[in-house]
């Protein structure tokens, strides 16, 4: 029963981290970990299907390995954070308090990636900080 749960959250999972893909405030990469989390336990089918999704395979693999994340992969991901809470802070600019609600888990969310380790681009060995 539990194998059927967890398989279930992980195709939810997925279904919400290709909406964050799409939507601005919706994210994207904490439902590819939890989905690629519930198919480890419950599919090694489809948790190797999803480590070998063309864009998302080498990010997963990478952090599952403990790896950490490529300086243009946090690059990117910093500008689409910023750009997506900037346009959503413009559509809401009547909602002052949401402005800040929007402040505070991108803040959070840039102080992480910046402290995770990073790969080198040409190497697949973490960089010295």
């Amino acid at each position: 029963m539990m194998r059927y749960a967890l398989l279930c959250a992980g195709w939810i999972c997925v279904a919400l981290a290709i909406a964050g893909a799409i939507l601005p405030l919706l994210p994207t990469t904490p439902f590819v970990l939890l989905a690629a989390w519930c198919f480890s336990r419950s599919s090694p089918r489809f948790h190797q299907w999803l480590l070998n999704q063309r864009h998302l395979g080498p990010y997963l693999r990478n952090w599952e390995n403990g790896q950490g994340l490529t300086r243009q992969a946090k690059r990117r991901a910093l500008i689409i954070l910023w750009l997506s809470l900037a346009v959503s802070a413009w559509l809401t600019s009547h909602l002052g308090w949401y402005r800040l609600g929007l402040l505070i888990p991108g803040i959070f969310a840039t102080r992480y990636l910046l402290r995770s380790k990073t790969l080198d681009d040409t190497s697949s060995g973490p960089v010295q900080k």
